[in-house]
């Protein structure tokens, strides 16, 4: 699907107005995000990912909207996983929650810079090598299994051991102040990094880690640049609120890794499946409409056991 520049720039400048608006705006100050405040900002970013659906459905038609909307649900069922490293992050630099939204915005603007990269060397990489559409299949698969077989318990959470927190803190001075959130302070005439730019740093790395598992995968929904560049910065761009709205609860959903897991594992012998199809010659396909139906009940029966893991528990 051509897309007129024009989409482009315009697309680009609407986020611009919206971080905009979002953190000098809304969010000037620091305070602490209420879970209704939160609730209702993840209702309306979740409205403009829709709306913007709608438009895409009237502009470039119906297999478009519905490539969108699959790979916006994925992204964003995918992107939950970021919200249990969001939790451990700050809990682990003691940041207070009237903070955590100045540290999430700037995290944020970061990965939406570094998921534009990834997602066009992604489909550089297809154009160019088909049977790379193999290695991204195998690896979402591998990621799947590991989620499941993978027993480490969130007391082994220790980001001062990630090699990039100890290149930084060998580079620069950090101090070990929370009071004040800015992210460097002058003691002493010498700059001092403080907990809140060691703890964006250690998002944006996670982030990347993230990356490589999704980019992938919505790559699987679709080719097209554009669909899957839009739908990816709409998730991401909910991320924020949707962290706040869902803070208190996200130890209750027991059982959502184990449907993260079992979508990625399923993603990924879709990618196989069609791909291997394709160089056969053959019309099977396994198309969005089931890639969506699977991802929606793997989400609702993870989240019903775990209201029911919850209750059999209290």
């Amino acid at each position: 699907m051509e897309i007129n520049i024009t989409y482009w720039i315009g697309f680009i400048v609407f986020v611009i107005i919206m971080l905009a608006f979002d953190l000098g705006v809304f969010h000037k100050k620091n305070t602490e995000v209420k879970i209704k405040e939160a609730i209702l900002w993840s209702v309306f970013w979740i409205s403009l990912a829709l709306i913007f659906n709608v438009g895409i459905y009237y502009l470039f038609g119906k297999a478009q909207a519905l490539d969108f909307f699959t790979a916006y649900i994925l992204e964003k069922s995918l992107s939950v996983d970021n919200l249990f490293v969001f939790i451990m992050i700050f809990g682990y630099f003691n940041i207070a929650p009237k903070y955590q939204h100045k540290v999430l915005f700037w995290g944020i603007f970061g990965a939406l810079i570094m998921r534009a990269i990834f997602i066009f060397a992604g489909v550089a990489l297809i154009e160019n090598f088909s049977w790379i559409m193999y290695v991204f299949g195998i690896f979402l698969i591998y990621t799947g299994i590991h989620m499941i077989v993978n027993k480490k318990d969130e007391d082994d959470f220790d980001p001062g051991k990630n090699f990039i927190i100890r290149w930084f803190r060998k580079m620069m001075p950090v101090i070990d102040d929370t009071s004040d959130s800015r992210f460097f302070i002058c003691k002493n005439k010498i700059l001092h990094a403080t907990p809140f730019f060691v703890a964006l740093i250690f998002i944006e790395a996670s982030d990347v880690v993230f990356a490589v598992d999704s980019i992938p995968a919505v790559l699987s929904v679709s080719k097209d640049i554009f669909i899957v560049f839009t739908s990816n910065i709409f998730a991401i761009l909910g991320l924020r609120s949707l962290y706040f709205a869902l803070n208190g609860i996200m130890k209750y959903f027991y059982y959502l890794k184990y449907a993260l897991a079992g979508i990625l594992s399923f993603i990924g012998l879709k990618m196989c499946i069609n791909e291997f199809s394709a160089m056969l010659g053959y019309d099977f396909h396994i198309s969005n409409y089931v890639s969506l139906g699977i991802i929606v009940s793997l989400l609702t029966i993870s989240i019903i056991l775990s209201l029911a893991h919850g209750k059999k528990k209290q």
